[in-house]
């Protein structure tokens, strides 16, 4: 249960006014008084503390004692098995002669309200390419610009708020085989943004020794710009789409952006976005002389 630090009948506070009673000589309107509730809770606790001692003094479940309108279990497991066979909820309804509405209600509870639900789970495809640059994975996250502290240091939403100072995006790569990372801060993220930053990452790796044959990237516009093919073929990179609605296909990308936000964007209290843009290339470990990939101080894991 989550009660409030003051909350003055927690298990202790109820010990406490049944004590002053029980054991103190208070009478029940002078309890009442003393611990801010009525004469009829504090005979309540006090009863109860009598027959149960400390124990009774916890919450008990609100669940009552009978539910005679309850639909019988025998008519849960035919609306389960019915579903199973995939009928529909009104006709599960007319099979088993109850309600809709407690159809749904019994379908949501067994986590079969969707047909989808139905399907088995599809397992797990792990992947990783064995030579670096084979396959660089890119995606984008867009934050909020601030000009001070916001509410998540100053705790006063109002007073933290940077009205009108837009966004920036945080284009990002990863190399599926060796996890070295790459990123940079664009004001956009539209296709001519993200044609410059893939340009950035193929010299990016270059200068570590990684030639770069493939990119995989989401659905986004940007990356389905005509300019952006044109991009990739004059570069020489074959661009794999992820399946839509499928952004685990995309993975690495979205494990290392949440990577970023924990320890680089929220790691600390930054008093501007652009003194938290400053500290991305330290947190990445970018240093104007790319050393090997190899290097255990250039790889970065997500």
């Amino acid at each position: 249960m989550n009660v409030h630090k003051n909350a003055p009948l927690t298990p202790k506070g109820r010990e406490a006014m049944a004590r002053s009673v029980v054991e103190g000589g208070l009478s029940q309107a002078d309890a009442a008084y003393q611990f801010n509730t009525t004469p009829k809770t504090v005979a309540k606790w006090v009863k109860r503390f009598r027959a149960e001692g400390v124990e009774g003094m916890h919450d008990r479940s609100s669940r009552p004692l009978s539910s005679p309108s309850q639909t019988p279990p025998a008519t849960c497991t035919a609306i389960e098995t019915l579903r199973r066979q995939r009928h529909t909820g009104k006709q599960i309804a007319a099979e088993v002669e109850v309600s809709p509405a407690t159809v749904s209600r019994i379908l949501r509870r067994l986590g079969l309200s969707r047909i989808r639900d139905l399907e088995p789970a599809e397992p797990v495809r792990r992947y990783e390419r064995e030579h670096p640059g084979e396959l660089i994975h890119i995606d984008i996250k867009k934050l909020g610009r601030f000009v001070r502290p916001g509410h998540r240091i100053t705790g006063d939403r109002q007073k933290g708020e940077s009205r009108g100072a837009g966004h920036e995006f945080v284009h990002v790569a990863i190399d599926d085989a060796s996890r070295v990372a790459f990123s940079r801060i664009r004001p956009d993220e539209k296709k001519e943004s993200a044609i410059a930053f893939l340009d950035d990452v193929v010299t990016y790796f270059q200068g570590l020794g990684i030639k770069v044959t493939g990119i995989m990237t989401d659905n986004g516009s940007c990356y389905r710009a005509k300019a952006f093919a044109k991009a990739c073929k004059r570069l020489g990179l074959k661009h794999i789409f992820t399946r839509p609605y499928r952004p685990q296909t995309n993975g690495k990308a979205e494990r290392f952006i949440q990577t970023a936000l924990r320890e680089w964007a929220y790691a600390r209290a930054y008093e501007t976005s652009d003194q938290r843009a400053n500290d991305l290339p330290i947190w990445l470990h970018h240093t104007p002389n790319h050393r090997s990939a190899a290097s255990p101080s250039r790889r970065t894991t997500s």
